[in-house]
């Protein structure tokens, strides 16, 4: 399907006003409209939703008996940082996307640039179907105080365990079943899980260093061991936080890991598919991951992923621990444009955009998860088996990111920490004392350290 559904004005409003309506098809006002967004082959409807709500609301309007044209322009991009540069680079020319759809953690750095609008002064928060959206979504858009973005999809980083290597090593089918309470609790740790691992090499049912992997790149999914150990990312002020006891136990867990022979100290940088290739196969015995990821899994791998893995929260470790997961919401964003007319088309088509319906399209077709409670009423989506068991399991406790310009040198700093211990290139106690120098002087005030 390409990215850019082809649609027939004239057919739209003729369809709607009848016969007559189609003298008038090249009268009316014409809106020109782009979208930007990352797009692959499984995220086309994160364009497609944008001219599937202008084409109902070309409708709307002739129902009212007003004839208007919205035509979309797609730019899909694949790759992170092409499009982040594609889209300041256009802003800057004075010719940016009028929506773009990109991650809530680009919200801080937009909103003070001066590129994007508050989505609040554009849409209705208070009325369906936005006032359905989940609050904790909702709250991932906000920053200073404003709602900047509406939620464009969810999605989680669970962890997973290979089910036959479990069974060989004791775990029963209710065992299993009831695993994924079991660390929602703080029943199952983070110390257990290096035990079970342990025992799957033991029984050589995985080779050394392939108990537990987790992603082979720098990624948010990190900061989920942070807060497994207790760690905020923020304190209750909106300033940044690092809790050197829990950042600590945190590099700790992967220096024991690495001990223990569950994973390897050389694990960042495996290749993408080998990583992939090993988890859907049974060479690993446990690994996170993402759910947009099981599309993958069951497709490209072909995984029999039901009969093979259960998932849950990312287990917690430590006295102060606790279960987690992250969750990195694609949103939609208005760029600050002249035209205020076009500003509102823009904030109507997001409204619309985001319905149940038409956004289980985009859940379904990408194995994300939705973003409102209704829409785990509509068919397509309650249909879907994994959807339907990750969203309760995952979604209510799914933390965020914070929005805040200065944490991507926060998180450069802590992932330079994390590789030097994990690696072995420094002990726990050196690379602790190396990130609370480097945030001390790069972000002075920006950061609380305790």
């Amino acid at each position: 399907m390409k990215h850019q559904l082809l649609r027939s004005t004239a057919i739209a409003v003729a369809l709607a006003v009848g016969a007559a309506g189609a003298a008038f098809a090249d009268s009316g006002k014409e809106y020109n409209l782009s979208v930007a967004a990352i797009a692959g082959p499984t995220d086309i409807y994160r364009i497609a939703a944008i001219e599937i709500a202008a084409d109902l609301l070309e409708r709307e309007y002739a129902v009212r008996g007003e004839i208007v044209h919205i035509n979309i322009e797609g730019r899909p991009f694949t790759q992170w940082d092409e499009f982040r540069q594609a889209v300041t680079l256009a802003a800057e020319a004075g010719n940016a996307p009028n929506i773009v759809v990109a991650s809530h953690v680009d919200i801080a750095p937009w909103a003070q640039s001066g590129l994007i609008v508050p989505a609040e002064d554009y849409v209705d928060l208070d009325a369906w179907p936005l006032n359905d959206i989940y609050p904790n979504l909702l709250e991932i858009t906000s920053f200073q105080d404003q709602v900047w973005a509406i939620p464009q999809d969810a999605e989680s980083r669970p962890f997973f365990f290979w089910k036959p290597h479990m069974k060989a090593i004791g775990y029963s089918d209710a065992d299993l079943d009831g695993l994924a309470e079991r660390i929602r609790s703080g029943d199952y740790t983070l110390e257990n899980m290096l035990v079970d691992a342990r025992k799957m090499i033991d029984a050589g049912l995985v080779e050394e260093n392939r108990g537990f992997w987790p992603r082979p790149s720098k990624g948010p999914d990190y900061w989920m061991f942070y807060m497994a150990f207790g760690g905020e990312m923020e304190d209750g002020n909106g300033r940044l936080l690092l809790d050197k006891t829990s950042m600590a136990e945190f590099y700790q867990f992967f220096v024991d890991a690495v001990e223990l022979g569950v994973i390897g100290k050389n694990h960042i940088g495996t290749p993408w598919d080998q990583w992939h290739g090993a988890l859907t196969s049974g060479q690993v015995g446990m690994w996170q991951g993402g759910t947009w990821q099981f599309a993958e899994w069951t497709g490209k791998y072909g995984m029999d992923f039901f009969a093979n893995a259960t998932f849950s929260l990312v287990p917690g470790g430590g006295d102060n621990g606790r279960a987690n997961t992250l969750t990195q919401p694609l949103v939609y964003l208005i760029t600050d444009q002249d035209d205020e007319e076009i500003m509102g088309i823009a904030g109507e088509l997001i409204t619309i955009a985001s319905e149940p319906r038409i956004n289980a399209l985009h859940a379904v077709n990408s194995a994300h998860l939705g973003i409102s409670k209704a829409e785990e009423t509509v068919g397509l989506y309650a249909g879907d088996r994994w959807i339907r068991e990750a969203t309760p399991v995952l979604l209510p406790f799914a933390s965020a990111q914070p929005n805040n310009i200065f944490f991507g040198q926060y998180f450069e700093v802590m992932f330079s920490g994390l590789q030097a211990a994990w690696t072995g290139q420094k002990t726990v106690e050196e690379a602790i004392a190396d990130v609370e120098t480097e945030l001390k002087a790069a972000l002075g005030d920006n950061i609380v350290i305790k």
